[in-house]
């Protein structure tokens, strides 16, 4: 049997030189923040939708309830982000690196990632229903529903991850590696095509599949 070869997500590290500490921000629509750093603030409930944060670092920064819609991340690095209520729809990471999130309900659909790496953190609900996913690692992480139905993703991998349910409805995935991840259950399974498993994912798929398939099992 011939070993699979997968593509893994090609992630460019972010470098972040001379930036300027902001421990007062005055968070506004539209705006663009460039070279900042901002620890231990607070953005909760602002009105953020289109700003643009270039090469920023967020440490422990809050953004529970901010409107985010359409805003873009690049060369970014956010430490310990935080919000119960994460309202980021349709917004656009480029080169970013999120360690340790905590993220309740985290509405991020119809956007798009490249480059960019989640490590660690504990998720309750993150919606990324119709995004474009290209270069994306997720490790380490606990999440109690993933919703990647419609993605478009190519070489995402998701490495030692506890994921409750994963919806993959109507995906196109191509290099997508979830190898080494756990799930309790998989919505779509029709979805699955273009992904690689193990042979013990393998095993706890089968009746799901067998399911799917209208195969009777006796």
């Amino acid at each position: 049997m011939v070993a699979t070869k997968v593509a893994a997500p090609r992630i460019s590290p972010v470098r972040l030189d001379e930036l300027r500490d902001d421990d007062a921000p005055d968070f506004q629509r539209g705006e663009r923040y460039d070279g900042m750093r901002f620890t231990r603030v607070s953005a909760d409930g602002e009105e953020l939708s289109g700003a643009d944060f270039i090469e920023c670092e967020f440490n422990a920064v809050s953004f529970n309830e901010s409107q985010l819609r359409g805003a873009t991340f690049r060369e970014c690095t956010l430490a310990e982000p935080f919000a119960p209520v994460l309202m980021a729809a349709r917004t656009s990471w480029q080169d970013v690196d999120i360690s340790n999130p905590r993220w309740g309900s985290a509405e991020l659909y119809e956007g798009t990632w490249r480059s960019v790496r989640i490590d660690g953190g504990k998720l309750d609900y993150v919606n990324l229903r119709g995004s474009k996913l290209t270069d994306v690692q997720i490790s380490d992480c606990i999440i109690n529903e993933l919703d990647l139905g419609g993605v478009a993703g190519t070489r995402v991998a998701l490495k030692n991850c506890t994921i409750g349910t994963l919806d993959v409805t109507g995906a196109k995935f191509k290099d997508v590696d979830l190898r080494s991840s756990e799930f309790r259950g998989i919505n779509g399974l029709a979805g699955l095509s273009g992904v690689v498993i193990d042979d013990y994912q393998l095993s706890l798929l089968a009746p799901l599949l067998a399911g799917h398939l209208g195969i009777l099992v006796v």
